[in-house]
């Protein structure tokens, strides 16, 4: 592996590294994973803080949003100072800040199928923190192609959904298996339907969790299931299902 723990990430690391599921060998996995995380908002943002805090060593981030004030709710990096800038600048600096040894890329304009493919070959897990279904189910079409693992999550109101796609699995089933048909984006409309900001910084947590989980190989995951959570009843169920035979992902 190219990064080695010397005694100053030892320390840095040593709350997660005492983990008998994690140790150095585990740590250093995570100091070599290249993530790309698409959407700088309310899932965006704790999951760029949390996987930079646990020693992730490359992040692209891609968003093309300036921060404006009704973001401070829910979208945790950023301040009321950062109103106006653009969300790739301001999380960049302050994510130098809490862990100048995860190195920072940054793309700012929208992701298209003309510039995701080159995105997409660089890195080694996506997380989709996007807020619409066009990005989501184009992330899913090129993760599919690409044989990529990737971390969805959607949030509105008070509920959330996590999936989590290994493509390395031919036998999993994909974003499209699940929705019947493409739903409206009025859903995760926050402006409209509103959205409690605990909600964004839980649900893109659990998505960085499961991003750890699968650099380092532990754990069961949601292959093949959705975690739908409701925090106002604080209800969470695991639902399973399946490939449909008309779908990109069925051979």
């Amino acid at each position: 592996m190219k990064n080695r723990l010397n005694n100053n990430l030892i320390e840095r690391y040593s709350r997660q590294i005492v983990l008998k599921n994690i140790g150095a060998f585990g740590q250093k996995k995570i100091l070599n994973a290249k993530i790309l995380v698409v959407g700088a908002g309310g899932l965006g943002c704790p999951v760029v803080d949390y996987l930079a805090r646990a020693g992730v060593g490359n992040i692209t981030i891609a968003d093309n949003d300036k921060i404006k004030l009704s973001n401070i709710h829910r979208q945790s990096i950023y301040d009321t100072n950062d109103v106006g800038k653009f969300k790739v600048e301001i999380i960049k600096k302050k994510i130098n800040k809490i862990n100048p040894y995860t190195k920072i890329k940054i793309i700012k304009r929208k992701i298209t199928k003309l510039n995701l493919s080159k995105v997409i070959k660089k890195n080694d897990i996506i997380v989709d923190g996007s807020d619409n279904f066009k990005t989501k189910f184009l992330l899913n079409d090129f993760s599919l192609k690409n044989r990529k693992i990737l971390i969805t999550g959607a949030i509105s109101k008070f509920d959330g959904h996590v999936f989590s796609f290994n493509f390395k699995n031919k036998k999993i089933p994909c974003l499209r298996c699940f929705y019947q048909t493409e739903p409206s984006d009025d859903i995760l409309n926050c402006e409209s339907e509103g959205i409690m900001g605990t909600v964004a910084g839980i649900i893109g947590n659990i998505q960085a969790n499961e991003v750890l989980k699968k650099i380092v190989g532990i754990g069961a995951n949601l292959d093949g299931s959705i975690l739908i959570v409701n925090l106002l009843k604080l209800n969470f169920r695991k639902v399973s299902y399946y490939k449909k035979k008309n779908c990109i992902c069925y051979k």
